[in-house]
């Protein structure tokens, strides 16, 4: 037996395959800082102005901004793994072309190719590492976030040591970490379905017509307009080396990194969403008025950049779960529409603060910046109303339980029931098929639960409602027609899967089941086996016998041991 019941497994004991991704993650997530320790040295070094130079943001954000609005489509056409792979290679060759070239117009058009792989990556990582991770959405969200915080607090200290040797040194360091991480990407990710449907490249323009994912994106806009005109703009009224820059920025890395991961969901749980954001926001206008208000004393502006690193953390975490609150549609979708908005804001800003600057003082663009987070204030009260109702329904972020729904009629005897859980895959029959096979040998009724997680990403997305009872109906009527008794249940799971497989062994010791079989999971070993996984937290609560089923083999009985020794074959 495992341990207590409602224990979770860590979201860092996971298989290689996730931490191949989280890698990748944290390598992407670098590129967002690397290049604040060296914007004053490629000035001087390139003879740009702080404008110019200031589009290394702006061309790098707006590529990826666009650029969001298809990756789901080019996703759902060629796989998570290969879209992956994609964005991988091009940051690999945009970001050594920019170490190579000699002029700031170069760099600037080369990190917008840059920003193209980016787009591709980041948004099918979360998806490829969701898929594969074990302990569930939640489990995958935490270790997401750190790969996230740990690649913004090291970027620039990295961009500030190699920096400090060259400024084309942060460039190829990320080319070469990047190749390292497609390297392991293909080495270690399996190839993961894909989606039975292709999404429209316009499904997230049509998604901003919703009024709540709307608000909360514009939301968002103001946000990252604050938030990257400090990134671009406050390197220069510090007045420091490479070095010190990359020092000073590691150390707001580390607070946004810490505040993400750690005091967000602690302040969300007792505060609300909405509070929280409201004086998150307020908290940035006056850090961003005080770098305006002291632009002419480095000291103050140091200590205030390092200070927002507190706020920024926790304004990362809670805005993007405020927009996956109130978004009516599906969550891939609402990723693509919140991102477009979000990072047109991040790449407006730092051209539009370069032209302030130049066109008056280095304090203005900060006054707007402080400006825009409290525009995002009365923006975000316009949703108030929808994130406090999505809040309640949702439990305020508390764990929901898995759910059972019968579908068809009971069968008419008595006897222990085989049960078998399946999922929304093309295998599905086969298994259900190979389950029966068990279940008429022992002459046993069978029973078969639709596994449905709704907590999911990109092509990942569980099917609906609708979906898993018509899946359900076509098992039970090719069941009938073959003359086995059957009747069928679906599990709905929030996201995590040990619960699900938990929720699963306490049906099936409630139904006095013989046996419980699970086939072979589409998201391949690594995941199917791993601790935290539905079927290791079935093996583990499950009373009754577990197998593994498969069309061409024998069952085989899942124990503790068995499911070691299966982890260990695939390594």
């Amino acid at each position: 037996m495992s341990a207590p019941r409602g224990k979770a497994a860590s979201p860092f004991r996971q298989p290689r395959a996730v931490w191949a991704v989280a890698f990748a993650c944290v390598i992407s997530f670098m590129g967002i800082g690397l290049v604040d320790p060296i914007l004053p040295a490629l000035a001087e070094s390139l003879d740009a102005t702080p404008s110019q130079v200031s589009l290394l943001f702006s061309s790098y954000l707006i590529v990826t901004a666009v650029a969001m609005l298809f990756v789901g489509w080019v996703s759902s056409r060629i796989g998570a793994k290969r879209t992956l792979v994609t964005g991988l290679a091009v940051i690999v060759v945009f970001a050594a072309l920019a170490g190579a070239t000699d002029s700031i117009n170069g760099i600037v058009g080369f990190r917008a190719g840059w920003g193209l792989g980016n787009a591709l990556f980041i948004a099918t990582s979360l998806a490829v590492i969701v898929a594969s991770a074990s302990g569930g959405f939640s489990g995958a969200i935490i270790l997401y976030e750190t790969a996230l915080g740990l690649g913004i607090a090291v970027g620039p200290l990295l961009g500030g040591e190699l920096g400090g040797i060259s400024w084309r040194g942060p460039f190829f360091g990320v080319a070469a970490l990047m190749a390292v991480a497609l390297i392991a990407t293909l080495a270690f990710v399996p190839d993961l379905p894909r989606p039975e449907r292709v999404t429209s490249p316009l499904a997230p323009l049509k998604a901003l017509r919703h009024r709540g994912l709307l608000t909360m994106g514009i939301m968002a806009l103001l946000y990252n307009w604050g938030f990257f005109t400090m990134l671009g703009y406050a390197p220069y009224p510090m007045e420091l080396d490479a070095h010190e820059l990359g020092l000073v920025f590691t150390a707001w890395g580390l607070l946004v990194a810490a505040f993400s991961v750690f005091f967000a969901p602690r302040l969300q749980a007792r505060y609300g969403t909405a509070p929280v954001l409201y004086a998150n926001l307020l908290g940035l206008a006056i850090v961003m008025a005080v770098i305006a208000a002291g632009v002419t004393d480095p000291t103050t502006v140091i200590v205030a950049v390092i200070v927002s690193g507190a706020f920024i953390g926790i304004n990362n975490t809670l805005t993007t779960q405020a927009v996956m609150l109130v978004s009516p549609v599906e969550r891939p979708v609402a990723s693509s529409a919140y991102g477009f908005l979000r990072f047109i804001g991040g790449g407006l800003a730092p051209y539009v603060a370069g032209k302030l600057a130049d066109a008056s003082d280095l304090s203005v663009p900060f006054y707007l910046g402080a400006a825009t987070f409290l525009l995002a204030v009365p923006v975000l009260a316009g949703g108030h109303r929808l994130l406090r109702r999505a809040e309640a329904v949702t439990g305020a972020g508390e764990p929901v339980p898995p759910t059972l729904t019968p579908v068809g009629t009971p069968a008419p005897t008595d006897a222990p029931p085989v049960i078998v859980a399946v999922g929304a895959h093309h295998e599905s029959a086969a298994v259900v098929d190979a389950a029966a096979r068990l279940a008429r040998d022992t002459r046993s009724p069978l029973e078969v639960v639709h596994v449905r997680q709704t907590a999911v990403v990109e092509e990942q997305a569980a099917d609906t409602e609708t979906e898993a009872e018509a899946a359900v109906t076509a098992h039970l009527d090719r069941l009938g027609g073959l003359g086995v008794a059957a009747t069928g249940q679906i599990l709905t799971g929030v996201g995590d899967h040990a619960a699900a497989g938990r929720a699963l062994a306490r049906h099936a010791a409630e139904a006095g089941a013989r046996t419980v079989a699970v086939g072979r999971s589409p998201r391949g070993p690594l995941a199917q086996f791993a601790e935290g996984s539905f079927t290791s937290a079935l093996t583990h609560a499950a009373t009754c016998t577990v197998v593994l089923v498969d069309p061409d083999e024998e069952p085989r009985p899942l124990t503790a041991r068995s499911l070691t020794q299966l982890r260990a074959e695939t390594r």
